[in-house]
C-alpha cells in the first residue's frame, strides 16, 4: 500500500490499482454504472446512471470522513477503472462493505482481486475487525467473491431496497472477522 499526496490510500494487486475516486472518473463510471444488469445488483445505484449522478456520487466521497467511510476506484492496469469498491457505515454504525464491475469486467476474478486486498487494508491499516456484507439472492456471483474473500454467512436473509429494481430484494447477510 502507499499514500499519495493528499492522503487516501491506494493498494495495488497483481492487476488493479484501488485509489482514491477523482472527477475525471465520471463519464467512465457513467458508462458502467448505466447498464441495468449492474444496476440492479446495489442498493443505492439508480437506472438510468447518468453522468450528473456519476458526478453527485463523486461529489459525496470527497465529503466522507474516512475514519467511518473510504471509498476505492477500481483501475485496471490495461482497461482504466472498471468498478468500485466501498466500506460504508451502516444504519446500525457498523461498516459494510459494497463494490461493483462494469459488465465488461465480470468473471474474470477482479471483484475477488480487489476485495481481498481491500480487506487486508481493512485489517491492517483500518484497523476493522468485523465487517458486514450482503448480496441479493439473486446475484449468487457476488456471493461467490464474498465467500473467496472469507465471508461467512450469518443466516439472515433481509429485504434491502434496491433503488434500479425501484423493489426490495432479498439479500443474504455475511460477515467477516479479521
Amino acid at each position: 500500500m502507499s499514500i499519495p499526496d493528499d492522503g487516501s490510500p491506494v493498494i495495488a494487486t497483481p492487476r488493479l490499482r484501488l485509489r482514491a475516486p477523482k472527477v475525471a472518473d465520471a463519464p467512465k463510471i457513467a458508462a458502467l454504472a448505466n447498464d441495468p444488469e449492474v444496476a440492479r445488483m446495489t442498493t443505492r445505484m439508480p437506472h438510468p446512471y447518468s453522468l450528473t449522478d456519476a458526478e453527485s456520487f463523486l461529489a459525496a466521497c470527497a465529503t466522507n470522513d474516512p475514519a467511518q467511510e473510504t471509498v476505492f476506484a477500481i483501475e485496471h492496469d490495461s482497461e482504466g477503472l472498471v468498478g468500485m469498491l466501498g466500506f460504508h457505515p451502516g444504519e446500525d454504525g457498523r461498516t459494510e462493505l459494497g463494490y461493483w464491475l462494469g459488465r465488461p469486467h465480470w468473471g474474470q476474478g477482479l471483484a475477488t482481486e480487489a476485495a481481498a486486498a481491500a480487506l487486508v487494508w481493512a485489517g491492517q491499516d483500518w484497523k476493522r475487525r468485523y465487517l458486514l456484507a450482503g448480496h441479493f439472492a439473486d446475484n449468487p456471483a457476488s456471493g461467490q467473491v464474498l465467500c473467496k474473500t472469507g465471508f461467512l454467512y450469518t443466516g439472515d436473509v433481509v429485504l434491502r431496497h434496491s433503488l434500479a429494481r425501484g423493489a426490495p430484494a432479498p439479500t443474504r447477510m455475511m460477515v467477516w472477522l479479521a
